[in-house]
């Protein structure tokens, strides 16, 4: 990818609403407790253990209400290769259809 793609999508990325972004795009959360320790929750890992979202939707809902007074902090990071392959297909399907 060039440089000039990639600045292309980091303009995309800034300008997304981030309120919900759909599961199986975030690869990885990162907990920082309010005592200073830090857990990385893998979620690949984690997916391939569950079978179902749902699973791990309802264990992530779980350990942030059972945390939820301990935590100071919680990064999201996204499969950003998984969002582009996406929304570029997504792209030219919409593209082809409506030409």
């Amino acid at each position: 990818m060039t440089d000039k793609n990639n600045d292309e999508w980091e303009e995309i990325f800034e300008s997304i609403d981030m309120d919900f972004l759909p599961l199986e795009y975030i690869n990885t959360v990162i907990v920082t407790f309010r005592d200073g320790k830090v857990w990385e929750i893998d979620l690949d890992k984690t997916k391939t253990k569950l079978t179902e979202t749902v699973d791990v939707e309802e264990t992530l809902g779980d350990f942030f209400e059972q945390y939820e007074k301990d935590i100071e902090h919680v990064d999201f990071r996204i499969d950003t290769d998984s969002i582009k392959r996406d929304v570029g297909k997504r792209t030219r399907r919409f593209l082809k259809l409506n030409k």
